[in-house]
């Protein structure tokens, strides 16, 4: 995985440790985890597991420790400094296929990262790893345009446009709207005007 050499330590310590620098606080992110768990238990989600691709410094794992201690975690990460240092598995989304369902997978800042010939199979591995629910966290074109923080967000990305992204992701999902996705070969639990298009 020399390809992802660039996630070092560093590279989490700028983005995600620093308070000058970081992205998100941890408590800007325990806000989105209440709202994605919240979310999951409006719609009588049963979350018994939770794989968190692209696990970075583990703030998921933090929330639902403190906050749902019966939902079995999975952590993945291409770092290997993260691999190391929190214990996650070293796994490429765009090349592995986790053979046990989980009831919510969490992919957030991930997509970005991977050239054009890994988004589709990353899509396809994460949908055929659902049992349903799926966050989906992604930086589009007109996101680095015109609502992130410049001097905070890193752009040395896969600069796209959502509609890319919303093509790729429709071949095997259903848009829930704020960032949800289902699983296209699982019913759907949601009112008809709950989802998106």
């Amino acid at each position: 995985m020399d390809r992802f050499r660039r996630f070092d330590e560093a590279y989490y310590h700028r983005f995600y440790e620093s308070p000058q620098t970081r992205v998100v606080s941890p408590e800007e992110h325990a806000n989105l985890a209440s709202f994605v768990v919240g979310f999951a238990r409006w719609n009588r989600l049963d979350l018994k597991s939770v794989l968190d691709i692209g696990a970075g410094i583990g703030l998921w794992k933090q929330w639902l420790e403190k906050h749902d201690k019966g939902i079995a975690y999975t952590g993945t990460e291409v770092s290997q400094a993260m691999c190391k240092k929190h214990g996650w598995l070293n796994r490429d989304i765009a090349r592995w296929r986790d053979r046990k369902k989980h009831d919510l997978i969490i992919c957030q800042g991930v997509l970005q990262y991977l050239p054009d010939p890994d988004v589709a199979p990353a899509v396809a591995n994460i949908a055929a790893m659902s049992r349903g629910l799926i966050y989906v966290e992604v930086t589009t074109r007109g996101d680095l345009r015109d609502r992130t923080d410049k001097a905070r967000t890193d752009a040395d990305i896969h600069v796209r446009n959502g509609s890319y992204y919303r093509g790729i992701l429709a071949k095997h999902l259903l848009s829930v709207g704020a960032g949800f996705w289902w699983a296209k070969d699982k019913p759907p639990p949601f009112y008809e005007l709950e989802m998106a298009g």
